[in-house]
């Protein structure tokens, strides 16, 4: 099989916050990457081997940061393509002796950009032609320094009233800088854009396919695993779904589901997923009934973070527990005579491996990314809340994944289209849709609510949209649901739910707020 590594792209982080979506926008283009922050080790760019960098925006300014917040000075040495965007144009410039200045108009949001010259980036790409035959892109601008000398050896490739120079390029060493932003889907042309980057100027082979990833993961899960035995923590959203299909392509009787009811869940879930998974699909699961248990845990406390690791820590003990009755202490009977082990595989296989189904925006939020500078948002119980004393081996197939990219693996396993496409629940469940405390009546009056709400989604053809608006999780709006659906939720809910006297709709975005309550 050939390496879906082999041909690559850098991004360097200088900590804008749209980042992960040039990252989304190289992989849907086939191509995998990964992001490091702008300070990395020289060696390690070198041991990275990229085939192109592309240096990221950011919310500072080059004439106001610090000396040091430029890109490494080997980036422009290694005789690879490079593609600075907003930001990383300017310390491109600047870095190659150009010259960047505070502009007096600045540009946030759409404008048109004229396309100057026939750069090989943006040759025959355009959405309008003017008057005068010249192409014209309707891009996403946000900046407030502009470029007022190019580097020697440079040229103009794109232009507004307000940034004369939108886009430079010195196609020689096949260095490039845009103003606007190519990530963003305001950028109506910007996955082509970026197509035409990484494909023909890096050389990129398009290696990174849904296929492709199903493959390498099925061969990596079997080398990492051998013969020992795996517990997947399942939860029955796609993550985990999409995890437990894989684990099960790579060493089938080998991985045991365990499902934890930990009173957190929605309405009849765990009949649900034990239904689906056992009799649909065929996995092994076990059923964990642990609701009093976590909801004793959660007792008189209110802050999110620390719901959050007591749930993680919980269930790392849970599934623990799990391991060792499938691996008690004094070699037990073999499995075929051991009612309290699964059957199948050989008798000295021992579970050794948690597997989650931990995908790329938890561990970002979690301050986990591999720059280790990420900004702590909120700790996903699977990230940030595992304890030190955890003694199984972790196993994360989907860790480096976006989520639509483990949809379309879950699609492309042959899961059905309404587990893969099914709203999004959080690790923590209900518990961090409770505003403070967590008490049983809570859950109960919550799931209930939680209940109308989807069935009158569904009635009404508004499954496919959620109360929130995203593709990547790291960004979201709400959704404008019709005032007719909500007045009906209200009053479906206020009518049938004791407790309940009044319904509100979060219409806040993220940032600065999170998709659920805490």
């Amino acid at each position: 099989m050939q390496n879906i590594h082999a041909h690559r792209i850098l991004i360097l982080d200088f900590g804008s916050q749209y980042t992960q979506l040039i990252a989304r926008r190289v992989r849907e283009a086939g191509v995998y990457c990964e992001i490091h922050a702008y300070d990395i080790e020289e060696q390690a760019i070198f041991d990275f081997k990229p085939q192109g960098i592309i240096l990221s925006g950011s919310p500072k300014s080059v004439n106001q940061s610090e000396i040091n917040f430029r890109a490494p000075g080997c980036v422009f040495n290694l005789g690879v393509p490079v593609l600075g965007i907003c930001y990383g144009m300017h310390t491109m410039a600047l870095q190659l002796a150009g010259k960047v200045e505070a502009s007096n108009v600045r540009e946030f949001g759409y404008a048109q950009v004229r396309a100057r010259g026939h750069s090989q980036l943006l040759r025959n790409i355009e959405d309008h032609v003017s008057k005068d035959g010249y192409g014209l892109l309707d891009v996403w601008m946000s900046h407030g320094d502009r470029v007022t000398e190019l580097p020697p050896g440079f040229k103009v490739i794109a232009s507004t009233d307000n940034a004369p120079m939108a886009g430079m390029a010195d196609e020689t060493r096949h260095f490039y800088g845009l103003q606007f932003h190519p990530e963003v889907t305001h950028t109506l042309q910007g996955a082509r854009i970026l197509q035409r980057f990484v494909h023909d100027i890096c050389g990129c082979e398009a290696l990174w396919t849904p296929a492709n990833i199903i493959e390498d993961s099925i061969e990596r899960i079997r080398a990492e695993v051998g013969d020992s035995e795996v517990l997947l923590a399942l939860s029955g959203g796609v993550d985990s779904s999409v995890v437990a299909a894989l684990l099960h392509h790579a060493i089938g009787e080998q991985l045991t589901c365990v499902f934890v009811d930990n009173g957190l869940l929605r309405l009849y879930e765990a009949e649900q997923v034990m239904a689906t998974f056992t009799q649909h699909i065929g996995l092994r699961v076990r059923c964990v009934d642990a609701d009093a248990r976590f909801l004793t845990a959660l007792k008189g406390v209110t802050d999110p973070e620390q719901k959050r690791k007591i749930i993680g820590n919980l269930f790392i003990d849970v599934f623990e527990e799990e391991a060792t009755k499938l691996n008690p202490p004094g070699s037990p009977l073999p499995k075929e005579e051991n009612p309290s082990l699964p059957k199948g595989g050989t008798n000295s296989s021992k579970v050794e491996f948690l597997a989650q189904g931990t995908i790329y925006p938890d561990v970002i939020e979690s301050a986990g990314a591999k720059s280790g500078k990420a900004h702590l948002i909120k700790s996903h119980h699977n990230v940030g809340g595992l304890p030190e004393h955890m003694k199984l081996k972790l196993i994360e197939p989907l860790r480096e994944l976006f989520k639509d990219e483990v949809r379309k693996i879950g699609i492309e396993l042959g899961l059905p289209h309404e587990m893969v496409y099914r709203h999004p629940f959080p690790g923590p469940g209900l518990g961090v849709r409770i505003l403070g405390e967590v008490k049983k009546n809570y859950a109960d009056i919550l799931r209930q609510a939680d209940a109308i709400f989807l069935e009158e989604l569904h009635k009404q053809g508004w499954y496919d949209m959620r109360a929130v608006e995203t593709v990547d999780f790291m960004t979201a709006r709400w959704a404008q649901l019709p005032y007719s659906l909500l007045e009906t939720l209200s009053n479906r809910i206020i009518n049938e739910v004791a407790g309940i006297s009044r319904v509100t709709y979060d219409i806040s975005g993220k940032p600065p707020a999170t998709i659920e309550w805490e």
